[in-house]
């Protein structure tokens, strides 16, 4: 049986399957009003995450990349240094970030920047990956030339795409966003764990066996969600 057979035999065909995007997606539709200004952080090209958010309100874009000055999507695009966001304090009223957060060398700053531009009443919704997870602990026990390699006959990257963000997990436990967003001024934070189908096979059908039984162990318990790949936060001003 190949992988997408199995993928499909045991999860995309299961009854009220959303994977890790789709709750993420849908929470941010709940937590951010329609015709709100959105800020979203590592936009990059032209994607369906910016389309989607910018279906919401008017999206601006910012990224370290130049790529973001591509991303159709945009009512405003920049370039920026990962620290310091180029705008004026009360600038948006909903800040978006996925998959930015563990490239993130200065969590507090980067935080802080966040809770700066934000206007009273305004939200920051963030999906990134768990460090209580397999797949980041193992990462930071490989040197980086190795990880850069691994990573991309996992994801099975064409060779004209870039190599991985180098990654830090340093803001990526919940206690630690905890931490993080109330030195930041944040008045509270709000989680959620998701365990999805195992993506990181790379299209080996032998490594997808043992992680969909962590997956399903993971699953299984309440107790155990501080061990899913997926975390999901919503800091609130």
């Amino acid at each position: 049986m190949t992988i997408d057979h199995l993928y499909q035999r045991f999860y995309y065909s299961r009854p009220g399957w959303q994977g890790g995007t789709v709750p993420f997606l849908n929470l941010c539709r709940e937590r951010i009003r329609t015709g709100a200004s959105i800020l979203e952080i590592g936009s990059g090209p032209s994607n369906s995450y910016s389309e989607f958010f910018a279906g919401i309100g008017p999206l601006t874009g910012v990224d370290v990349s130049e790529e973001v000055l591509g991303n159709s999507s945009l009512v405003q695009a920049k370039i920026y240094d990962g620290v310091h966001l180029p705008f004026a304090d009360l600038s948006f009223d909903a800040v978006v970030s996925n998959d930015v957060m563990e490239h993130v060398e200065q969590p507090l700053e980067h935080l802080a920047e966040i809770r700066r531009v934000l206007r009273p009443g305004g939200v920051y919704c963030c999906r990134t990956i768990n460090l209580m997870h397999y797949m980041p602990l193992g990462s930071k026990c490989i040197p980086r030339s190795l990880h850069v390699r691994v990573a991309r006959r996992m994801r099975r990257s064409a060779p004209e795409t870039h190599d991985p963000w180098p990654t830090f997990y340093r803001g990526n436990t919940r206690s630690a966003v905890r931490r993080f967003c109330s030195s930041a001024g944040f008045s509270g934070v709000e989680f959620r764990m998701i365990e999805p189908e195992p993506a990181y096979t790379g299209g080996h059908a032998a490594l997808f066996w043992p992680m969909m039984a962590y997956e399903r162990l993971v699953n299984s318990t309440r107790l155990l969600k501080g061990f899913r790949i997926t975390l999901i936060f919503v800091a609130r001003t």
